[in-house]
């Protein structure tokens, strides 16, 4: 499975954002990584800051670039506005989803519990991380897989941060999508229009 391997720390930093989740670098190291990460830096040019945020997007969601160009693709093409579709589609991805629903405490986790077939999808075993939800889609932890230390851990850990869009079982480990998420329901602190704009170039 392709995804990206390299430091986590050094793109938190590049971005000030804990994308791979809470970061102790980015606490004690509040500036860009490099030897001019502490000096002053020029202004970034509007190419730059277009392309910084379509990064951010896929380091949050670990999406690759291929992937990530098809899904705006495919974004482009449905009704409605294109960056906030293209929000959704990057949600309605199975991993995404996982660690939505708290079964994971992060989105590496997610995809590392559906590739080792921890999850289904209304009854059907699926280990494809990016694997496309839609509304009426059932994911539930398998009964083998409910008493994983990993999986106990994190339910416990995020019991009180739900999202409207899914509906989420506490005891049975069962978790429904029921809605399409809205903009104003997704925390990413994403610039969709930048990206937009980027490939609109």
């Amino acid at each position: 499975m392709a995804r990206y391997t390299g430091p986590k720390a050094k793109v938190a930093r590049r971005f000030n954002e804990a994308i791979f989740g809470p970061s102790k670098a980015l606490a004690k190291k509040a500036y860009p990584p490099g030897q001019h990460g502490r000096g002053r830096r020029k202004k970034q040019s509007e190419y730059a800051v277009q392309l910084m945020e379509k990064q951010k997007a896929k380091y949050t969601y670990g999406v690759l670039e291929k992937q990530f160009s098809n899904l705006f693709q495919k974004a482009s093409r449905k009704s409605g506005i294109t960056g906030e579709v293209l929000l959704q589609l990057l949600e309605a991805r199975l991993d995404n989803a996982v660690y939505r629903l708290g079964i994971s405490p992060s989105r590496r986790g997610a995809r590392q519990l559906v590739s080792h077939k921890h999850i289904t999808v209304n009854g059907q075993i699926v280990n494809i991380p990016s694997f496309s939800l839609k509304v009426g889609d059932v994911i539930v932890v398998r009964e083998k897989s409910k008493s994983l230390e990993a999986i106990t851990n994190s339910v416990a850990a995020t019991a009180a941060k739900r999202f409207p869009w899914l509906e989420w079982d506490a005891s049975e480990l069962t978790g429904k999508v029921v809605a399409v998420p809205q903009r104003d329901e997704i925390p990413e602190n994403i610039q969709e229009q930048l990206i937009v704009e980027l490939y609109s170039k």
